[in-house]
C-alpha cells in the first residue's frame, strides 16, 4: 500500500472569513456543515407575541387572585360576601381568631393530598425545577390550583403576600401555553419565564427587576431570545396594573435625601448584617421544614399545625395576619419603629417559617421584605442613637434592609436592588441600595451554599446553576485548535492494505479516524479504526465503500462550541477541518480532545496568579495580540 498522507497544515492560512460563492453550493451538498443560530429570527418574533398575550392574562390573574383573597378575607374574619380590600388586622374576633388560619390550612392541605402535592411552598423553587429538569413542563392543574390554594391560605390569615401565587400561577399558564403549542424546551422555559416575570409585574408595577429576577432565578442565562419576550411581558403586565389600579408606586415614602460618605458606609454595615439574618432566615425555615418531616402524621396535616401557630401569633400580634404590604411601606416612611416594630417583625418572622415550614402554599417576598426592612430600620435606630452625627436616615437603613435580605436569601442581586427603586420611586436610595444588598450578597454566599429558593432542589441532589458565565467555546476558534497534520486514506485503498499499515504501526496509525480523500485530494468521507479492522469486511473492498454518509465538516472559522454541537447532531467524535472556500479540502482535524483543550484558557484565567505590572507574562497564543 502507498503509505497514507500526511497533509501539512496550519500554516499560511487566513484568519479571515470569506464569503462562499454560488459555485461552492455542490461542493457543500457533499458534507455536512454545523448550522448556524442566529440571536433572533422569525421564532423570536412569534414568541414575543404569544409572550405579551401571556402577559395580558398573567395581568389579569393578578387582578383576580387579588380580589379573591379580598373576598376570602371578609368572608373568614367578617363574614361578609365583599370583593372590597381590607386587613384581618381589623377584626373583632377575640380569641376564636385562631380558629380561622387553621381552618384555611385544612382546606389548603385537602387540595395539595387530592389536588397536586406541587401548590405546597411558595413556587419558585418548583417552577426552577421544572425548567431544570422537566423541560419546564408545569402539570396545567397548578394553573388552577395554586391560585385557589393561595387565597384560601392568604385570605384565612396567612402571613404571605400574593406575589409568590401570582408569579407561580403566571409561570404555570406560560408552560402551560408551551405544552399546547409545538415549540421548543427552550422556547417553552421563555414561556414559563415571561408568565412568571409578568406576574411579579402586574403585582408590583415593577417591570425591570421581573426581567432581572427571571434572568437571576429562572432563564438561567441571558440571550436574546429569552430576554426579549420577558421584557415585553413585563412592559405589558405594568400596563394592565396601571390600567386597573393606576401608576402610583407600590410602596409610597417621602422623599429622601442624597447620603453622605459616612452614613453610605453605615448602610452598607446594615446591609452586611442583614446578610447574617438572611442566612438565619434560610436556615431556620429548612430547619422547620425538617422538624416536620419527623412527625408521625401524613404531611396533609402540616399545615394545620402551621395554621395553629398563625393563629395564636395573629391573636397576641394582629398585623402578622395576611399579606401586609401595608406593614412595609409603614416601615420604610418612618411611620411604624421602635420597640413596637422589633415585636412585630419578630413575631411576623415566627409565624411566617413555620407556616412555610408546614407546607402550605405561600409566598416569600413580602415576609422577607417586611422582616428585612424591619431590621433595617432597628439597626438604623441604633446606629442614630450611637452617632447620630452620621448623618444615617432610619428610612434608607429600612429600605436596604428590606432588599438586602432577599438579596442575600435569594442571591437574586441585581432584582432586589432594581425591585426595591422601582417600588418606591426614590433615585437617591439606589446607591445605598447597591452597597447594601452586595454586602448581603457577600456574606451570604460566604455563609451558605445554597439559597432560600435552592436550597430545595439541591436537597433532592439536584445542581443549580449559581454563576452565568460567557461559554469558553464559543470565543475559542476551530483554526486555534484544529489545525495539525492530518493523515489521511486514498478512496481507491483496498483494505488489505490500508490494515497491513495499521498494523506496521507507522507515525499516524494510533488514530481512530480517518478522512477519506480521492484521487484530486477532494474530502469523500472518513472512516473509523472499527470500520476498517471489521473482520466482516473482505480484504479487497476499497476504502470508499466503507463510507455510508457524506462527511461532517467543520469550517475553520466556526467556534468549538458550534463544533462541539455538530459532533453531537451527528454523533461522530472528530471533525475534518476545511475553508470556506474549498470546503472539501482539508485542512485540519477537531477531535473530542481539542475541545477539553479549549478550557485550557478559563482555567488559567481561574486559578494562575500572575502579576500584571513588572512580572513575566506567558507567550501570546497564535491569535492573541503581543504586549505593546
Amino acid at each position: 500500500m502507498k503509505k497514507p498522507e500526511i497533509s501539512e497544515v496550519g500554516e499560511g492560512i487566513s484568519h479571515e472569513v470569506l464569503p462562499v460563492a454560488p459555485s461552492m453550493g455542490p461542493a457543500l451538498e457533499s458534507v455536512r456543515t454545523p448550522t448556524a443560530m442566529e440571536p433572533v429570527d422569525r421564532r423570536v418574533v412569534f414568541i414575543s407575541g404569544i409572550s405579551i398575550l401571556l402577559a395580558i392574562a398573567a395581568g389579569l390573574v393578578a387582578q383576580i387572585l387579588t380580589r379573591l383573597i379580598h373576598f376570602v378575607t371578609n368572608l373568614a374574619f367578617y363574614g361578609r360576601l365583599s370583593l372590597s380590600p381590607v386587613s384581618p388586622a381589623d377584626h373583632a374576633l377575640g380569641p376564636w381568631v385562631i380558629i380561622i388560619p387553621v381552618v384555611g390550612a385544612i382546606v389548603v392541605g385537602l387540595m395539595a393530598r387530592y389536588g397536586s402535592r406541587a401548590i405546597r411552598g411558595h413556587g419558585i423553587p418548583e417552577a426552577m425545577e421544572q425548567i431544570l429538569f422537566n423541560q419546564s413542563r408545569i402539570p396545567p392543574r397548578i394553573t388552577f390550583l395554586k391560585p385557589l390554594s393561595a387565597a384560601v391560605a392568604i385570605g384565612t390569615g396567612g402571613p404571605f403576600g400574593a406575589e409568590g401565587p401570582i408569579i407561580a400561577t403566571g409561570g404555570a399558564l406560560g408552560s402551560l401555553v408551551g405544552q399546547l403549542m409545538k415549540v421548543t424546551a427552550n422556547e417553552r422555559k421563555a414561556l414559563l419565564a415571561a408568565g412568571a416575570a409578568a406576574g411579579m409585574a402586574a403585582t408590583f408595577g415593577a417591570p425591570v427587576s421581573a426581567v432581572l429576577l427571571a434572568v437571576e432565578l429562572l432563564l438561567f442565562e441571558y440571550r436574546p431570545r429569552s430576554v426579549i419576550p420577558v421584557a415585553l411581558a413585563t412592559a405589558t403586565a405594568t400596563g394592565v396594573r396601571i390600567a386597573f389600579g393606576g401608576g402610583a408606586p407600590a410602596f409610597g415614602m417621602p422623599d429622601l435625601v442624597q447620603p453622605g460618605g459616612a452614613a453610605l458606609a453605615c448602610y452598607i454595615l446594615v446591609g452586611a448584617v442583614i446578610g447574617l439574618v438572611s442566612v438565619f432566615a434560610t436556615r431556620a425555615v429548612y430547619a422547620i421544614e425538617d422538624g416536620f418531616e419527623k412527625l408521625p402524621i401524613h404531611w396533609m396535616w402540616w399545615p394545620a399545625l402551621g395554621g395553629l401557630v398563625v393563629g395564636v401569633v395573629g391573636y397576641f400580634s394582629p398585623r402578622t395576619l395576611g399579606v401586609g404590604y401595608s406593614n412595609i411601606e409603614d416601615i420604610i416612611s418612618g411611620r411604624f419603629v421602635g420597640s413596637a416594630m422589633l415585636f412585630f417583625c419578630l413575631m411576623k418572622f415566627l409565624s411566617w417559617s413555620i407556616a412555610l415550614g408546614s407546607g402550605t402554599s405561600g409566598g416569600t417576598l413580602a415576609p422577607l421584605f417586611t422582616i428585612g426592612g424591619g431590621a433595617g430600620s432597628a439597626l438604623g435606630a441604633l446606629l442614630v442613637w450611637l452617632a447620630p452625627g452620621l448623618g444615617v436616615d432610619i428610612r434608607i437603613a429600612a429600605l436596604v434592609g428590606m432588599a438586602a435580605i432577599f438579596a442575600g436569601a435569594s442571591r437574586a442581586l441585581l432584582a432586589s436592588v432594581v425591585f426595591a427603586f422601582e417600588t418606591t420611586r426614590q433615585p437617591l436610595g439606589l446607591l445605598p441600595l447597591l452597597g447594601g444588598c452586595a454586602a448581603a450578597y457577600l456574606v451570604s454566599t460566604l455563609l451558605m451554599r445554597h439559597s432560600i429558593m435552592t436550597e430545595k432542589i439541591a436537597r433532592r441532589g439536584a445542581r443549580v446553576p449559581s454563576e452565568y458565565a460567557v461559554d469558553v467555546l464559543a470565543h475559542a476558534l476551530v483554526r486555534d485548535h484544529g489545525l495539525r497534520q492530518v493523515v489521511t486514506l486514498k478512496a481507491d485503498d483496498t483494505l488489505e492494505s490500508v490494515r497491513a499499515w495499521l498494523a506496521s504501526r507507522a507515525p499516524g496509525t494510533g488514530h481512530q479516524g480517518f478522512p477519506v480523500v480521492g484521487a484530486d485530494e477532494q474530502l469523500v468521507g472518513v472512516v473509523t479504526r472499527r470500520d476498517l479492522l471489521d473482520g466482516s469486511e473482505p480484504g479487497g473492498r476499497r476504502v470508499r465503500e466503507l463510507i455510508q454518509r457524506p462527511a461532517a465538516v467543520v469550517f475553520d472559522d466556526s467556534s468549538l462550541r458550534e463544533a462541539a454541537d455538530h459532533m453531537v447532531r451527528e454523533g461522530v467524535g472528530r471533525l475534518p477541518v476545511v475553508r470556506r472556500d474549498a470546503p472539501t479540502r482539508v485542512v485540519g482535524i477537531l477531535t473530542r480532545s481539542d475541545l477539553l483543550g479549549g478550557h485550557q484558557r478559563r482555567l488559567d484565567d481561574a486559578f494562575r496568579r500572575e502579576q500584571g505590572i513588572g512580572g513575566r507574562r506567558p507567550p501570546p497564543g497564535p491569535h492573541e495580540p503581543s504586549p505593546a
